[in-house]
């Protein structure tokens, strides 16, 4: 079995809505990009002790092909909503991905274009 087997997209979506949300803005003015990765952004995904997103990673790819790992964000159940910020060079990078993992669901992928 491969890794990328386990992966789930869009197209395994139940109605919690599991599927990372990557939104990117850029900032001119401020100099400070960011990229912010959001699970259940339509349909709020359950955030109790039971049923939640542990963890959100975040990963780039250059615009010469070299992987980044930009950060893995824990996230405690209850306590905390599955969106993190990461502040980012955009110019550096031409596709972002994002990988969740929900103790009930497994492990689901998104990436973006920049």
């Amino acid at each position: 079995m491969r890794f990328g087997e386990i992966l789930k997209t869009q197209e395994a979506e139940g109605k919690e809505k599991h599927v990372p949300v990557i939104e990117i803005k850029k900032c001119k003015e401020c100099g400070e990009d960011t990229v912010m990765v959001t699970v259940g952004k339509e349909v709020p995904h359950p955030n109790t002790v039971e049923h939640h997103i542990k963890w959100i990673q975040l990963h780039g790819v250059k615009k010469d092909g070299q992987v980044i790992h930009l950060g893995t964000f824990d996230l405690g159940p209850v306590y905390v909503s599955p969106t993190v910020i990461a502040h980012v060079k955009l110019d550096e990078f031409k596709t972002f991905f994002a990988l969740e993992y929900c103790n009930i669901h497994g492990l689901w992928e998104n990436s973006i274009e920049v």
